[in-house]
């Protein structure tokens, strides 16, 4: 006889007490298979640490360099993506390569699973190459000397693909992405499209009232707890703090919600909870003069928009010179690196948009609404959509002219205009965008400044006085053994090894559970007592997330005081009343060949022939919408592909597309003015130009207002005004 049908006494109280019995016997099974859960964890935990290079891709990988046998060694190697059967690659195109951002946690985060990185630019044909590390930094090793790894291997991937159609796409991940930038304002000419994602380049930046990670090292007095720390290892940093100070932004989630998510749903969550305890589990450690690099630089000093990064050789590390398209991707719910943090890096260089275009840089951000922090680059769905959309469109990123735009998407479908044009599920396009834009973000005021730069000061004296007075002798108490047998016991290993089988009380867990297993016996979805367990659960993350929020808003409301104080601030050196600002003034070395440029575009303005002319007045009529989009770049592609005047590469044609465009800001009367004298004598050359910009302006969008009257001007400049010269747009027309 079933529960729901036994006779208990009482009468109406036989149902409740069946249910009350069945969930008893469910809750009493999952608890027990989330015991063993956590003792499958800890043993995953124990195999991975025990490997060479652990990681967590999930593809076959070649090894291409190893970075510990180069002239300078690093913990990191390059190593090149075998594809897996069904996924084709054409070696014509750009590679990929994803560098694994190394902030405590092991490598492989950018390819643990198909809709990755890795896998969407696979699917859109790219070879793809990964960057990743080894869990023990080399002797030695410094931020410079990574960076000077990685570019020894960017040069390996453009030397194993000298017929791709430009030069490598590289992705930096949250750490990866400040290193990335570094390396690329240093060696420029190794990179194509740069995208960095969730990666901190303003570090003080943020509004009140959230974000209080950029209050830590001023709260914490500076970085002399980072030193301490890394002599504490016996020069080296254990990552596992690194990773707790992301577990401490979220307690609801670190102390409640991920294990209850496993708890309520035992039997299908399982496998993906170990799959991302895989990754998060693998600490990794820095050397000391890394993390404080970092610490001193970065986090707390805030120097790298302002160039006050220097090289060991005297070179400083000036973003202005990345010559590559900058994909910026950021979210408004990620509380580790907010967009302020990801953008306002861009307010610190440049007055203006012509400012950007000065410096001939193209800037393309996209700010997802809700998004956390990891799932900005684990989370398949945006795997699936932003990520997708950049690899497939990234040539359409690096042929845009010069200047600020955001990326937006819009759902494809069957009312979408010319959706075979489009690639996957959304259509992507980026629309022109100023500074304001990105200042209504929000950002700090002139006060907050000054009170991240006091914190910066009362950083640097506190590290003084610690290694003055304290370094010494802590170093000399150290021994390497101690320094290991505190990383062996720090909180977040000591989880993983407790309830690992090496615990004898574990084993009785594993023999339980595969009686549970057997015997399961789920509660029905309208157990009342399931309803009960949700609305606890629900009280619990409320709770602790009210004492998030006032533990956030005591720190922010101390750091405001004690950093606001003008006494405090004229001590260590900081004028009360100064207005502080980032923005330097332009190299002048940049400004003389700036010059030099103009006066050679304005001197070319009347050379060239038709493929010149038809660039030039394309740029001129798109440019009325302020955007371009995913199809038009598609319908030009095809009609490249149709040129029997012989195909431009894409390095050829994006030189082109910046000289019109250029010539048009520079100038645009005589620009236009010049068009005529560019074209051929013959009419029907000229009409069949014209049908083609016709082509690629009508592929997105209907031409009309300002681009319609801006089309009949350039029909008039082509010798077409009063001809009819529409042509209805088949895409189809010029795949072949």
């Amino acid at each position: 006889m079933s529960l729901d049908n036994r006779q208990i006494p009482g009468g109406p109280m036989s149902g409740v007490v069946a249910k009350a019995v069945e969930y008893m016997v469910d809750a009493g099974q999952r608890s027990v298979l989330l015991l063993d859960i956590l003792r499958q964890r800890g043993d995953q935990y124990r195999e991975h640490v025990a490997q060479t290079a652990p990681h967590v891709l999930s593809y076959a990988a070649e090894l291409i360099l190893d970075g510990r046998k180069l002239e300078h060694p690093v913990n990191y190697a390059l190593v090149r993506i075998i594809p897996p059967e069904g996924v084709e690659i054409d070696l014509e195109r750009r590679p990929f390569v994803v560098v694994d951002p190394r902030a405590g946690h092991g490598p492989g985060i950018g390819g643990f699973k198909a809709d990755s990185e890795i896998g969407v630019a696979m699917r859109a044909g790219h070879p793809c190459y990964f960057i990743g590390f080894l869990p023990e930094p080399m002797p030695g090793q410094t931020i410079e000397r990574i960076a000077r790894a990685e570019a020894i291997f960017i040069e390996k991937v453009i030397e194993r693909h000298p017929e791709a159609d430009g030069k490598p796409c590289v992705i930096g991940n949250c750490q990866a992405g400040w290193a990335i930038m570094i390396l690329a304002s240093l060696r420029p000419e190794l990179f194509g499209p740069v995208i960095v994602a969730g990666a901190p380049l303003a570090y003080w930046a943020g509004v009140h009232g959230k974000y209080p990670m950029r209050y830590s090292g001023g709260l914490l007095g500076g970085s002399w707890l980072t030193a301490l720390s890394s002599d504490l290892g016996a020069g080296k940093f254990d990552g596992a703090w690194l990773v707790q100070n992301f577990e401490n932004q979220n307690p609801s989630n670190t102390l409640w919600t991920k294990q209850y998510n496993v708890y309520s749903k035992v039997d299908t969550e399982a496998d993906r909870y170990l799959e991302f305890e895989r990754w998060w589990g693998g600490h990794v450690n820095l050397n000391a003069e890394e993390i404080q690099f970092i610490v001193d630089e970065l986090f707390i000093g805030n120097n790298l928009a302002a160039g006050r990064v220097t090289m060991s050789d005297g070179t400083a590390v000036d973003l202005r010179n990345i010559r590559s398209p900058i994909v910026v991707f950021c979210s408004k719910g990620d509380n580790i690196t907010p967009p302020q943090q990801a953008l306002n890096w861009i307010l610190d260089l440049y007055a203006d948009v012509d400012e950007i275009r000065a410096h001939g840089q193209t800037i393309v951000y996209t700010v997802h609404e809700t998004v956390g922090h990891l799932g900005i680059f684990v989370s398949g769905g945006v795997a699936k959509k932003e990520h997708a959309e950049f690899s497939s469109n990234i040539d359409l990123i690096d042929v845009l002219p010069p200047g600020l735009y955001e990326a937006t998407f819009e759902a494809r479908g069957a009312d979408t205009l010319n959706d075979e044009l489009a690639v996957g599920q959304w259509v992507m396009r980026c629309e022109a965008r100023t500074l304001d834009d990105i200042r209504a973000m929000g950002g700090n005021s002139p006060e907050d400044e000054r009170r991240f730069e006091t914190a910066k000061r009362v950083s640097e004296m506190n590290l003084a006085a610690y290694r003055k007075y304290l370094q010494p002798w802590v170093k000399s108490m150290v021994t390497p053994q101690m320094a290991e047998m505190m990383r062996n016991w720090h909180p977040l290993r000591l989880q993983y090894e407790a309830f690992s089988s090496e615990n004898p009380w574990m084993k009785m867990v594993e023999n339980a559970a595969d009686k549970a297993r057997d015997a399961r016996k789920p509660a029905t979805k309208d157990n009342p007592f399931l309803t009960f367990q949700e609305q606890i659960s629900k009280q619990i993350v409320g709770s602790l997330d009210q004492w998030r929020d006032l533990q956030e808003a005591l720190s922010e409301a101390m750091f405001l005081a004690i950093y606001g104080s003008p006494a405090l601030q004229a001590a260590v050196g900081v004028d009360p009343q100064a207005i502080p600002s980032q923005r330097r003034e332009m190299d002048p070395r940049h400004r003389e060949r700036l010059q030099a440029r103009v006066a050679e575009l304005s001197s070319k303005t009347g050379s060239g022939g038709l493929r010149e002319a038809g660039v030039r007045a394309l740029v001129y009529v798109g440019s009325a919408r302020g955007m371009v989009d995913e199809r038009s770049l598609e319908a030009l592609r095809r009609l490249r592909r149709s040129d029997e005047s012989g195909r431009m590469t894409l390095a050829e044609f994006k030189k082109l597309v910046r000289e019109q465009f250029f010539m048009l800001l520079l100038n645009r009367d005589a620009a236009l003015a010049a068009i005529p004298k560019l074209l051929p004598d013959n009419m029907d050359e000229r009409r069949r130009a014209f049908a083609a910009i016709q082509e690629v302006l009508s592929a997105s969008a209907d031409i009309s207002g300002e681009v319609a009257r801006r089309l009949k001007q350039v029909a008039g400049l082509f010798g077409l005004d009063g001809q009819d010269n529409t042509v209805p747009f088949d895409p189809k027309a010029r795949a072949s």
